[in-house]
C-alpha cells in the first residue's frame, strides 16, 4: 500500500465548545480515541430504538457498538449541554455513500428544544484494499486545520465521529446548475492549492497498479479474461507516458468529486468538499476529469450503478467550467491556456475510467453495500476502450485544440 506521508503520529483535533468554523479552532488537545484494546463490540444488547440498519462490520438493527457509545459520551460530556439518556438520540442513515456507512445522530439538549448533530462514519469492509486509513485521518485533521470540511469529534475502531456539517449535500442535477458548477470550479481550485504536507508526486499511476495486483488476485480466471486484466498493466503505463507533461499543475486533489462529496450552505453559498479517502497529489487536469465523469451518474436512482454517458457535459459546459476554475484565482487565463487544460482535462478521463472500473472491481469483492460494482467496473472500462483511440489518436480528432465529440461523450 502506497503511503501519503510520511508522518510520525500527528497531534489530532480537539472538541471545541465553540462551534464556528475557525480554523485556529485545530491541534490543541487529543481528540477522542478509543484503542482497540478497549474496543467490545455490543451485539445483543439494545442501546436505543431506531430505525437504522448498521450492516457493516456485524452491526445489527438497534446495536450500537460499545466503543462508540464511550466515544459519544466523550463528546457529550465535552459539550456540557446535552442530555445523558443515550436512549434519546435519533439515528438518521444518511443514503449515497459507497465505501462507508454514514449517520447522522441528532442529540438533544438539556434545554429541550435544541439537538446537537453530529456525523457517525461507520469504516466499510475492505477498506484496506484501496487506501491507508491513517493516512486518510491524517488528510482529514490537515483538512480541518485549514478550515476545510469537518472537524474530527472522536475515533473508535470501525469508525469515527465528526461534525456536522450545516449544509445540504448536493443531487445529480446540481452539478448541471450553471450557478452551483461555478462554485465547485473555484472550490476546486482552491483545493488544489492547499498546502499539505508530503512530496508533490502523483499517485495515480502506482495506486492503480496496486489495484491491478489487487483485483488480479481476487478474480477467477473468467473475470480476468472479461475485464482483460492481464493487458491493463501495459495499458497504465501507456496513459502515464502519454498523459504525463512538465507543464501539467500537480496539486492535491480531491479525486471523488461525485455530488454526494461537495456540499452547500445554502445561505452563504459557499462550498465544502468532503471525504477524503482518496485524496492524494495528482495532476489537477485528472481531478477535473474525474468531476466531468462523475456528472453521468445518478447514484440516488432505483439504479444507482448505471451511468448515463448521454449526460457527459458538452464542449460548452466544459469550457466554462475550465474558465471559471483558472480565472477563480484573480486573473484571467489566456486562449491557449484554458484550452490546453481542457484538452488535457478530456485525455486524463481515460485514467478516471481505468481507476474506478479496477475500484468496482475490488469492492464487489470486498463490499457488502447494496450496488452492483461489477455492472458499474464494465460500463467504465467499455467507456475506456470505446475513447481511448479517439482521445490518444491522431490530430484530426481535435477541432481547434478541443477534443472533438458532443454531449454523448466520456
Amino acid at each position: 500500500m502506497i503511503r501519503l506521508f510520511n508522518w510520525s503520529a500527528p497531534p489530532c483535533v480537539t472538541v471545541s465548545q465553540n462551534l464556528t468554523r475557525n480554523p485556529t479552532r485545530f491541534y490543541s488537545r487529543p481528540s477522542f480515541i478509543i484503542s482497540k484494546e478497549e474496543t467490545l463490540k455490543l451485539r445483543h444488547n439494545k442501546v436505543f430504538p431506531t430505525k437504522m440498519v448498521m450492516k457493516t462490520n456485524g452491526f445489527v438493527d438497534g446495536i450500537l457498538p460499545d466503543e462508540l457509545k464511550k466515544v459519544l459520551r466523550l463528546v457529550g460530556s465535552e459539550w456540557g449541554d446535552v442530555v445523558d439518556d443515550m436512549e434519546s438520540l435519533q439515528v438518521i442513515p444518511l443514503k449515497g455513500a459507497m465505501t462507508n456507512e454514514v449517520f447522522q445522530i441528532n442529540w438533544p439538549t438539556k434545554c429541550g428544544n435544541l439537538d446537537r448533530k453530529l456525523l457517525v462514519r461507520i469504516y466499510g469492509e475492505g477498506v484496506e484494499a484501496f487506501f491507508n486509513r491513517d493516512d486518510e485521518i491524517r488528510t482529514f485533521e490537515c483538512m480541518s486545520k485549514h478550515g476545510q470540511g469537518p472537524r474530527l469529534l472522536g475515533r473508535f475502531a470501525d469508525g469515527r465521529v465528526e461534525e456536522f456539517i450545516h449544509a445540504r449535500t448536493l443531487s445529480a442535477a446540481d452539478l448541471r446548475d450553471h450557478e452551483i458548477s461555478a462554485l465547485v470550479a473555484a472550490k476546486m481550485r482552491e483545493f488544489h492549492n492547499l498546502e499539505m504536507p508530503g512530496p508533490r508526486t502523483v499517485l495515480l499511476w502506482n495506486r492503480m497498479r496496486d489495484w491491478l495486483v489487487e483485483a488480479k488476485s481476487m478474480c477467477s480466471a473468467k473475470c480476468v479474461k472479461e475485464f482483460r486484466l492481464d493487458s491493463l498493466e501495459d495499458e497504465i503505463s501507456m496513459l502515464e507516458k502519454e498523459l504525463s507533461h512538465d507543464y501539467l499543475d500537480i496539486g492535491f486533489c480531491h479525486n471523488d468529486l461525485q455530488y454526494g462529496n461537495i456540499m452547500l450552505d445554502e445561505e452563504t453559498r459557499s462550498i465544502t468538499l468532503i471525504d477524503y479517502e482518496y485524496a492524494s497529489f495528482n495532476p489537477v487536469a485528472y481531478d477535473l476529469a474525474n468531476h466531468f465523469c462523475e456528472m453521468v451518474a445518478n447514484y440516488h436512482s432505483e439504479t444507482p450503478h448505471i451511468l448515463d454517458y448521454n449526460k457527459y457535459p458538452g464542449l460548452e459546459e466544459r469550457r466554462r467550467f475550465v474558465d471559471t476554475y483558472l480565472s477563480s484565482a484573480g486573473k484571467q487565463p489566456s486562449e491557449d491556456e484554458a484550452v490546453l487544460l481542457l484538452h488535457e482535462v478530456e485525455r486524463y478521463t481515460l485514467a478516471s475510467h481505468l481507476f474506478w472500473g479496477l475500484w468496482g472491481i475490488i469492492s464487489g469483492y470486498v463490499n457488502k453495500i447494496d450496488f452492483d460494482y461489477m455492472e458499474y467496473a464494465r460500463q467504465r472500462f467499455r467507456q475506456y476502450w470505446l475513447r481511448k483511440k479517439r482521445l490518444l489518436g491522431s490530430p484530426d480528432n481535435h477541432v481547434n485544440g478541443y477534443v472533438a465529440y458532443g454531449t454523448g461523450s466520456g
